[in-house]
């Protein structure tokens, strides 16, 4: 039965349905994740204000199948804001989240999972069918994302080491690094960039990954070859396209178990050990804000954002 209850948020009135639906073989239901994403939302919409949504939707929870999904669903409110993007296959018309009742909108659909461009839409071209993704007006990104992908045999404590190699490699450029989980199994470092065109910093991100690759052999792979990966953490690079996304920090993912891609101190990073655990669930990490506040508030822009340096040689 699809049963439904309206409820406010903020002022806004939203239908929800199946709130005791479980999303999650551990038994967590759509109305847990609704609470989540209402709970963290003070701290999550700074990190998605004025950014495209990719979703992740799992209608029939984790263990069915999921999709991802770009263009606002049909029926949607009209006070979710949208962003039109010009892109090879058409315009697409992405959700923006500004508030509350769109987070909750978005987990009553069961987009377990959010991921964003580097770039915001103040700092893009709108041509006539969207934003431009490509060429002399391309979007300015205004972070760099080093995501560090660990290939088969890589602990925690190795993905550690990596993340603080990578993030020394940056401080020598004057870049400060902060580190997050992406929810799963490895890490991510995200950089504060003054607005760069994203094909710069994606060129940027490709020569550091191969700096990293070739002074530390033994740690790095800038291939995306996976029988090239065994032992090695893979430096994607390719998340700094323009056309690319990144799970957003607090988003929920979409695994066997609630997991979020939670904020590090690098206190917590030297801390890894070979049997850590890169999950956190969702009551976890907002206990986590409870206690530490929003680590990831750090690595938001500011007019005092470094410029990114030349590509490494």
């Amino acid at each position: 039965m699809n049963e439904r209850i309206a409820t406010q948020i903020d002022g806004v009135t939203l239908s929800l349905s199946n709130l005791d639906k479980p999303l999650f073989p551990s038994g967590f239901t759509k109305g847990e994740l609704i609470s989540y994403y209402v709970e963290v939302a003070e701290a999550m919409l700074p990190h998605l204000a004025d950014r495209a949504i990719t979703r992740v939707r799992f209608p029939n929870g984790t263990s069915g199948q999921s999709f991802y999904e770009k263009n606002a669903p049909g029926g949607a409110p009209e006070w979710v804001r949208t962003l039109d993007v010009e892109t090879s296959a058409g315009t697409v018309t992405y959700v923006m989240a500004e508030d509350r009742p769109t987070l909750a909108w978005l987990a009553n659909l069961a987009a377990i999972e959010l991921h964003t461009p580097q770039w915001r839409a103040a700092d893009a071209t709108m041509g006539p069918d969207g934003v431009v993704l490509e060429g002399d007006d391309e979007p300015r990104s205004t972070t760099l994302v080093v995501d560090l992908d660990p290939g088969p045999g890589i602990t925690p404590a190795d993905s550690a080491r990596g993340a603080i190699l990578a993030a020394t490699a940056l401080a020598e450029l004057g870049l400060e690094a902060h580190p997050k989980t992406s929810g799963n199994k490895g890490l991510q470092l995200s950089v504060p960039i003054a607005a760069t065109p994203a094909s710069e910093v994606f060129t940027f991100a490709q020569s550091l990954a191969k700096h990293l690759a070739v002074k530390h052999p033994k740690q790095f792979v800038a291939t995306m070859a996976k029988d090239a990966r065994g032992g090695l953490i893979f430096v994607d690079y390719a998340q700094n396209l323009a056309a690319r996304n990144t799970v957003t920090a607090y988003s929920v993912r979409g695994l066997d178990e609630p997991s979020v891609a939670t904020p590090l101190s690098w206190e917590e990073v030297a801390a890894l050990k070979p049997d850590s655990r890169l999950r956190t669930s969702p009551a976890r990490a907002l206990d986590r804000l409870g206690r530490s506040g929003d680590l990831w508030q750090a690595q938001l822009p500011t007019a005092d954002s470094p410029k990114l340096p030349d590509p490494l040689t």
